[in-house]
C-alpha cells in the first residue's frame, strides 16, 4: 500500500570560509560545501536529498550570505533543523537560517541579484587572520582611479574579455546594477558588485584589470573599452579567490 509522504522546500542561509573546500558545487574529487551540507541534510532525512545552490563559489571562495533550496519530509521544525545542521557541518560552514518556503521556490532560478564583494589588503604587512580573506597587494594603488573605471560597469554588456576561458554560458552578455570601490578597516579596499548573474572568473577578472588601473599601467577608460571591444587577452589577470564573498542573493 503506498503512502504520501508530505514534503516541503526549505531555504538555507549559508556562509562558509572556501579555504579548504574545491568549491560549493560537489564534484567527482575533493570536499565541497554543497556536498558536506547534503550529508548533513541526508543524514537528517533518512534518504539521500539533493541541494540546489544559489551560485557556484569556487575552490578558495568565501560566502557570507550563499543560498541552497531542498526538498525534505522530515517532520523537524526549522530552527532545530538549523541546529541539528550545524551539529553536523564542519565549523568553517555555518548554516545561519532556515525556512519553509512556497514550493515554487528553488535557490538558483529564483535569485533576482546577487552581491559580491572583493577584498584587497593595501598595505606592506597583511594581518595574519585576514590572509586567506584578502589578496595582499603591497604598492600603493589609486582608489579613485578605480572608483571612476568601476563607473563604466553597470549595464547590459559583453563581458567576455572578463569570463573564464573555460566557460561553457551560451551567453556572455550580464546585466550589472552597480559596482564601486569603498575603503573598510584599516588598509582594505573592497570592491562591491551588484547583478541577476555573472559568468565564471568574472568579478575576478573586473579587479585584476581594476588594479591595473589602480596602479597606473592602464588608463581609467580600458573598463570601457575592453566592454565596448571584447578581448579576454587584453584583460588583466585574474585576481586570486580567497579575497572574493558572495554577501547576499536577493529574491
Amino acid at each position: 500500500m503506498a503512502f504520501d509522504i508530505d514534503m516541503r522546500t526549505v531555504k538555507l542561509t549559508v556562509a562558509y570560509d572556501g579555504t579548504d573546500f574545491v568549491g560549493w558545487q560537489r564534484q567527482g574529487k575533493g570536499v565541497s560545501v554543497q556536498g558536506l551540507i547534503e550529508e548533513a541534510l541526508s543524514a537528517i532525512e533518512g534518504a539521500p536529498v539533493t541541494l540546489h545552490g544559489a551560485g557556484r563559489t569556487d575552490a578558495g571562495v568565501h560566502a557570507v550570505g550563499q543560498v541552497a533550496s531542498a526538498r525534505l519530509a522530515a517532520a523537524i521544525d526549522d530552527r532545530l533543523l538549523g541546529r541539528a545542521l550545524n551539529a553536523h557541518l564542519p565549523k568553517s560552514i555555518r548554516v545561519t537560517d532556515v525556512a519553509t518556503v512556497p514550493d515554487a521556490f528553488h535557490a538558483r532560478f529564483s535569485a533576482l541579484s546577487k552581491t559580491y564583494e572583493y577584498r584587497i589588503w593595501n598595505g606592506r604587512t597583511v594581518p595574519p587572520f585576514v590572509r586567506q580573506s584578502t589578496w595582499h597587494w603591497i604598492e600603493p594603488l589609486d582608489l579613485d582611479r578605480m572608483q571612476r573605471a568601476s563607473a563604466a560597469i553597470p549595464g547590459e554588456h559583453d563581458f567576455t574579455a572578463f569570463r573564464s576561458a573555460r566557460s561553457l554560458n551560451h551567453t556572455t552578455v550580464r546585466e550589472i546594477t552597480s559596482a564601486s570601490w569603498r575603503r573598510g578597516e584599516e588598509a582594505t579596499l573592497i570592491f562591491e558588485i551588484s547583478g541577476k548573474g555573472f559568468l565564471r572568473y568574472m568579478v575576478r577578472s573586473l579587479v585584476g584589470t581594476l588594479v591595473e588601473i589602480g596602479r597606473g599601467h592602464r588608463p581609467v577608460e580600458d573598463i570601457a573599452r575592453l566592454l565596448a571591444a571584447p578581448d579576454r587577452a587584453a584583460a588583466g589577470r585574474t585576481a586570486p579567490a580567497r579575497g572574493l564573498f558572495l554577501m547576499k542573493v536577493e529574491y
